[in-house]
């Protein structure tokens, strides 16, 4: 099959992240990849995982909204013909897009080249913004989003409860199926010596008897971190130290607040690095932790921490039931509650058998569940092929 992708990203934050694994697999699977994209595609990034970073299209961000949000619904004129012209040269069979807030692109050119179009949801960018930067024209927004989600010949979103919410906006349930966030499982085989090699390459001069609770991201305040240094102030945690891989905006707060606790030497800022070397340094933790996530969301760290081995600790909320189940293959605590989380991580930080039981059932899970990139793959093709069919009966 001949796909053609398309997306508006930066290319090389976090999503950027997940687009390359997704044409990864799909390539390894056969089938031929052609992108179009709103930035030249660029090698591995050098630096965090999923921090955002500087482009052309960095500019928009910082007009004034009402600027931006225009130069976002113009995109469409710059990107449709843009489409049309790869479609036309590769003379691809279907288009899958990442949705973009305000971007019709996708949607215009297959209706001009006449192949089906598969859209990837992975948030519903109207509330999401209206919540955040807001929004100068909503009405417009909301109609606009509407119509993209209801025209395109079917919907892969990352959780089910993303996909109720696009139901709930006007989308045939029967258009929709379920891509969650994955793993490319082979650079998750560790060797033996692989948890001291990453916890000498984090920290060389660490305790051997303790147990490390990590997180790896662009960490903000809604990440609630901080009720994670507030519980290394108990007594039951005194052999606990928490690590993080990554930086962002709630760093400053962090620090200061591990200065004021007096945990400066128990709390490690490790810095980004690039998202390959990511596998290599997760054996270092003892217990991963998700201790915050927006209701939707499929968090692409959790799916490492469980390919990795990992006992979690995350929020007891339906988007991550959908793959996690309490004191199976993870903690579910109750969201934002400090002694729910101290709870939790009071559990696993004094029993490792505990620890090596949800860890050992997290990557099971994974293999069982095939929550992977080639699953991923698999789920999209299939969507093209029933489409492609359908589309040879119409013309017969």
């Amino acid at each position: 099959m001949r796909i053609l992708y398309h997306h508006r990203t930066q290319a090389d934050d976090g999503q950027g992240v997940h687009i390359r694994a997704l044409q990864k697999a799909l390539r390894e699977a056969g089938h031929e990849v052609f992108e179009v994209s709103l930035v030249q595609r660029t090698p591995e990034p050098q630096k965090r995982a999923d921090a955002p970073v500087r482009s052309r299209w960095s500019l928009v961000s910082r007009m004034p909204r009402f600027a931006r949000e225009l130069a976002e619904y113009a995109y469409t004129s710059f990107g449709r013909p843009r489409i049309v012209s790869a479609g036309v040269r590769h003379d691809v069979d279907v288009i899958y897009e990442r949705y973009a807030f305000g971007n019709a692109a996708g949607i215009m050119a297959a209706r001009r080249l006449r192949v089906p179009l598969i859209l990837e949801v992975n948030s519903p960018m109207v509330l999401e913004l209206s919540r955040t930067r807001g929004l100068s024209f909503p009405r417009t927004a909301r109609r606009l989003e509407n119509w993209i989600f209801r025209s395109a010949d079917r919907v892969c979103v990352v959780t089910q409860v993303l996909g109720e919410m696009l139901v709930e906006q006007g989308v045939e349930r029967e258009r929709i199926f379920v891509t969650p966030n994955g793993v490319h499982l082979e650079q998750y085989e560790f060797a033996r010596d692989a948890r001291a090699r990453a916890r000498v390459e984090l920290l060389p001069a660490a305790p051997d008897d303790e147990v490390w609770l990590g997180f790896v991201g662009f960490y903000r305040d809604w990440h609630r971190l901080d009720l994670v240094l507030d519980a290394l102030t108990k007594p039951a945690l005194s052999r606990a130290r928490l690590v993080l891989i990554g930086e962002g905006p709630a760093h400053a707060a962090l620090l200061e607040q591990a200065r004021r606790l007096g945990l400066e030497l128990r709390v490690t800022f490790a810095g980004p690095r690039a998202h390959a070397a990511i596998p290599a340094l997760l054996p270092a933790f003892d217990v991963a932790l998700v201790p915050a996530i927006n209701p939707y969301a499929s968090p692409l760290k959790l799916f490492e921490y469980m390919a990795a081995g990992l006992p979690s600790i995350a929020p007891d909320q339906p988007n991550l039931r959908e793959v996690l189940e309490h004191d199976r293959n993870a903690l579910l605590v109750t969201p934002a509650d400090a002694p729910s989380l101290e709870a939790a991580l009071e559990r696993l930080v004094s029993d490792a058998g505990l620890r090596a039981r949800l860890g050992a059932r997290a990557r099971s899970d994974v293999l069982e569940r095939d929550l992977t990139w080639s699953g991923n793959a698999r789920r999209v093709v299939a969507a093209a092929e029933e489409l492609l069919e359908q589309r040879r009966r119409e013309r017969t």
